[in-house]
């Protein structure tokens, strides 16, 4: 897979295995914890995920059994994919220093004091109090 090709919820199912395997439904909660609450995911499609990246040779069936008359399956990361998590993590944090280092040239290049003050203080993390 293009490191550029992969998606958010498909990053989040990768990094949801990468401490461990992993139920479906552990997969579900994880992907929600993991992104703050702004991406869930139903079953049908995280099975069609995990199914495609099994077939990518990133995650694979760790193991099967039945709970309550049902089968559970456990998922796991394999090196393949740690592999492509990694790389997808640099790709990022690349993403954001870069942008990061953007929004201060544009701070610094702004107008006068009280622009680049106004400027600062709306990119203050929320819990950094702003002044004045």
């Amino acid at each position: 897979m293009a490191m550029e090709d992969m998606r958010e919820p498909t990053f989040l199912v990768l990094a949801a295995l990468a401490d461990g395997p992993r139920h479906g439904y552990a997969v579900i909660r994880e992907v929600t914890d993991i992104s703050g609450g702004r991406v869930t995911m139903r079953p049908g499609t995280l099975y069609g995920a995990l199914d495609r990246l099994a077939g990518e040779g990133l995650v694979r069936v760790e193991r099967e059994e039945v709970v309550n008359g049902r089968l559970r399956r456990y998922y796991s990361l394999t090196d393949d994919g740690a592999g492509v998590l990694t790389e997808q993590t640099e790709r990022l944090r690349a993403n954001v220093a870069e942008a990061d280092r953007r929004l201060r040239l544009r701070v610094r290049h702004a107008t006068g004091p009280a622009t680049a003050f106004a400027r600062v203080t709306r990119l203050a993390p929320p819990s950094v109090p702003a002044i004045g």
